[in-house]
């Protein structure tokens, strides 16, 4: 790709999210007009709007290092080190993305492409949760209670979005006190319980 292409890409993907997080229209034509570009280039980029969102997601992980954040989970050599590196990236990622995830939320019910991108990024936030099960799991410290799919999913709705915004904003916890609790309750519901382990 072109120095330029890669240029008009990026203002593209700039202009989705300003949209996006400022609650107004995001469709292709108003995309276009906020990238400066006609809604025809729009289209050599990004053949579809699911396409556009999803990429917008993305590059908003890219430009928020998310890879960075997520090392310490990555690298974890232990369950239970990856489980609390894990909580401790994604929780603290939440507030960096929520603009454009609340704009998701708000129009997946009515818009097929923002459901669709609304159901990539947390298929990827799935995978994270996934991996810290399956490292506890492995460790043989998953609470046998639970099979590693239901783990999984039990998880991954600890550590929902919607979650977040219920305890952050509705019930004025701190940052700090969300991701620490967060810590706490998963360990609790994921780990065996006292004197349970094989």
């Amino acid at each position: 790709m072109s120095r330029k292409n890669e240029h008009t890409r990026t203002r593209i993907l700039k202009a989705a999210l300003a949209l996006l997080e400022s609650g107004t229209a995001v469709r292709m034509s108003d995309i276009a007009r906020a990238a400066g570009i006609s809604r025809q280039a729009l289209y050599l980029h990004f053949p579809n709007r699911a396409d556009l969102l999803i990429a917008a997601t993305r590059y908003l992980d890219e430009i928020s290092d998310t890879d960075t954040k997520l090392a310490a989970s990555r690298s974890a050599r232990r369950g239970t080190e990856r489980l609390d590196a894990y909580i401790e990236a994604w929780g603290n990622h939440i507030p960096e993305v929520y603009g454009v995830a609340r704009a998701l939320l708000a129009m997946r019910d009515s818009d097929a492409e923002a459901a669709t991108a609304w159901t990539n990024r947390m298929a990827a936030m799935r995978e994270g949760c996934e991996a810290a099960v399956w490292m506890l799991a492995r460790d043989r410290d998953l609470n046998p209670r639970y099979g590693e799919d239901q783990a999984t999913d039990l998880l991954w709705t600890l550590l929902s979005v919607r979650g977040w915004e219920l305890l952050r904003l509705e019930c004025g916890w701190s940052q700090e006190a969300y991701v620490a609790e967060m810590k706490v309750v998963a360990r609790a519901v994921l780990l065996p319980p006292p004197g349970g382990r094989d």
